[in-house]
């Protein structure tokens, strides 16, 4: 194989994956569109091991939940609000995307959060002026797989998501 064979190659996976993606946000627009908040929750849980994922809102010292899907019991569609200081969400505000495969062992995280928590992938939502909101993410009590090639679609459903609570 020469140059030429391997750009084209590396063009076709960049076309791909943006084709890929493409399709992915379309078909969490359209879960949301025809399942609301709770379908786009369902959505984005199918491509990870998570149990659960959520959306949260900041408030203070506490971390609202406004939809969950829970993977073992999809009739489930809100969480539990928790103190922010229990939170990996809470770390967002400064880090704007985070991911955790096994908090027992992250030195990042590693008694700074107290949480049940063991596994974390998340991404900041800001509101229209820009600030911090919330936080959109997979999370699990269990260890699980790193799923880092899920932030591009997460952080786009996190701003398509709060548009969509704020557009009623």
């Amino acid at each position: 194989m020469g140059p030429k064979t391997d750009n084209l190659k590396m063009m076709r996976n960049e076309v791909s994956t943006s084709d890929d993606f493409s399709n992915e946000l379309r078909d969490f627009k359209a879960a949301l569109e025809t399942s609301g908040v709770h379908g786009a929750l369902r959505y984005l849980n199918k491509r990870t091991p998570h149990r659960y994922t959520g959306f949260y809102k900041y408030d203070g010292d506490t971390l609202r939940n406004l939809a969950i899907y829970d993977k073992y019991d999809p009739n489930v569609q809100k969480g539990e609000d928790a103190p922010m200081a229990a939170t990996y969400c809470s770390l967002l505000q400064k880090q704007q995307a985070l991911e955790i495969f096994d908090a027992t062992e992250d030195v990042r995280v590693k008694g700074i959060v107290l949480t049940p928590v063991t596994s974390y992938c998340g991404v900041l939502v800001r509101d229209t002026n820009g600030f911090p909101f919330g936080s959109l993410c997979h999370f699990d009590m269990k260890r699980c797989q790193p799923r880092s090639t899920d932030f591009p679609l997460l952080q786009a459903a996190a701003e398509i998501l709060y548009q969509h609570l704020h557009a009623v």
